[in-house]
């Protein structure tokens, strides 16, 4: 099965991880009273069955395949092409520049490839608020900029013409490996005449207006997609990428025959590829009601106080941005039901008080604390305003967290689980990245054994940790789409030689 050792078992009757191998994991030690029987009873929406899970799956699959059908028009699940291809096969080399576009910080690389080794350097550079929310052409001057900086500074603006991969980590409509229309802004971006624009049209022509550098853009991708890219350098059984920070997605290589959407999809050098990788965008998985049957008061109050409502909300379930508030919430109705904090919830009644690496911390406690002692936990409570903390409402607390992130993982799992079931090869890698998968303390272990138990037949796979996919992965699209245009250019000068 999976690389990662440790495998979580299911106590049926708390309905969270326990595993004699992670000391003492969880849950906290039950005092017996009635307030903690009410909270578990209370709570026991949170705690999902595999047989909740595998309706998931197959709920998911189907709005998947809606979402790559050619009829099909509004769907949650977008199933969007990338026109990425294949994976690394150790072939590529060369110098590729690496553009990497998804926040108020973007980066320029510079990246040496020579069969498994790397050579990178790179800079940081800023997107003042200003730009940000100013025109397009502005926006993209600054990038020219700033690239024309980074190649003097290491020398190479005189070098040849170098492939760029170009990671724009936001809602793109791709036509074409190096065609994508921005969908919307998000992440605080609002500059003018963007949207419904072609953005690697809007970075060729800002280089082209400085006229001191030569850049050949050779792929859009996203992050989600740099991931499994990142990962198949490394591994190249690698055919899942998947993101779980702030938000959450999925990208993995399906078949063109099941792709009807891309029905008669032929390349610019006219042929025709055997799969190719698809943004899944599974976030929104839910948002056209399937996951209702799932989904609880707690999930409802969190979805109408984000800055999306009704929008995704399989995302909404599990990732960074929104499972402290997922948390939070419970934690606010238990305290005004009396079962927490003697009935006081102002503290906790605070929208955003309690962050996701609360979560962390506390499951950390849970992991680290032999004596359970709660001293992080109490710690949290105390400083966003908690007051008469008793041990038990530490130790309450410390549950609802585990439920919450367990839950979290077990979500995630099931949308694996169903990639790999789908995908039916024997060995497979999945290149997972995002900061909940990093630092969470239980987070990976919770994943890796709900999906081994979650996948059908004798299927091998392994959960990796992606190495920097939105830069290095960005790059090593560049090199791959380079190697197969020389390939595809060979194989025709070859069939119109031996025509002739």
């Amino acid at each position: 099965m999976s690389s990662i050792v440790c495998h979580p078992l299911i106590d049926t009757q708390n309905g969270i991880a326990t595993d004699a191998r992670i000391k003492k994991q969880r849950p906290p030690p039950l005092v017996v009273s009635r307030p903690r029987d009410l909270i578990q009873e209370s709570c026991e929406r949170l705690v999902l069955s595999d047989q909740q899970l595998r309706r998931i799956m197959t709920l998911m699959e189907k709005s998947m395949e809606q979402g790559l059908s050619a009829s099909k028009k509004n769907v949650a699940v977008k199933m969007l092409p990338t026109y990425v291809d294949a994976v690394p096969n150790g072939t590529e080399k060369g110098d590729f520049l690496a553009l990497d576009l998804g926040g108020t910080n973007f980066r320029v690389l510079h990246i040496k490839l020579e069969g498994k080794e790397t050579k990178m350097t790179g800079k940081i550079f800023r997107v003042p608020e200003s730009i940000m929310r100013g025109t397009g052409e502005a926006l993209f001057d600054h990038i020219a900029d700033c690239m024309a900086k980074f190649m003097e500074e290491n020398n190479l603006k005189d070098a040849p013409k170098l492939p760029l991969g170009f990671t724009f980590s936001f809602p793109c409509e791709q036509d074409g490996l190096t065609k994508g229309k921005l969908v919307t802004w998000t992440k605080g971006f609002k500059a003018s005449g963007v949207e419904g624009a072609d953005v690697v049209t809007m970075l060729r022509d800002a280089c082209h207006r400085r006229k001191d550098i030569d850049i050949d853009v050779v792929a859009l991708l996203n992050d989600t997609v740099g991931t499994l890219m990142a990962c198949a350098f490394q591994e190249n059984t690698c055919q899942i990428g998947v993101i779980v920070g702030t938000g959450t997605n999925a990208c993995y290589m399906e078949r063109l025959d099941r792709i009807p959407k891309l029905a008669g999809y032929v390349d610019e050098h006219g042929v025709t590829p055997e799969e190719m990788i698809i943004n899944t965008e599974w976030g929104a998985f839910g948002d056209d009601g399937t996951m209702d049957f799932l989904r609880t008061k707690w999930d409802d109050a969190v979805d109408r106080e984000s800055i999306n409502p009704g929008q995704h909300l399989y995302e909404k379930m599990i990732s960074g941005m929104y499972m402290g508030e997922c948390a939070r919430v419970v934690l606010e109705d238990l305290a005004k039901q009396g079962l927490l904090f003697g009935g006081h919830s102002d503290a906790i009644s605070i929208p955003h008080c309690f962050p996701t690496k609360f979560v962390s911390e506390i499951d950390s406690d849970l992991l680290e604390d032999d004596d359970r002692t709660f001293q992080k936990t109490y710690q949290i409570l105390e400083d966003i305003g908690v007051e008469m903390i008793t041990a038990n409402d530490c130790a309450n607390v410390a549950y609802v967290c585990s439920l919450i992130s367990t839950r979290a993982a077990h979500l995630t799992a099931a949308g694996i689980a169903m990639l790999l079931n789908r995908i039916n090869k024997k060995h497979v890698t999945v290149g997972v990245d995002g900061s909940v998968y990093r630092f969470h303390p239980t987070y990976p272990t919770l994943l890796d054994a709900k999906i081994a138990e979650l996948i059908v037949g004798d299927i091998e796979y392994k959960l990796m940790l992606s190495e920097d996919g939105s830069g290095r992965g960005a790059a090593l699209v560049a090199a791959v789409a380079t190697r197969l245009k020389e390939e595809k250019l060979a194989a025709l000068s070859s069939s119109s030689s031996s025509s002739n």
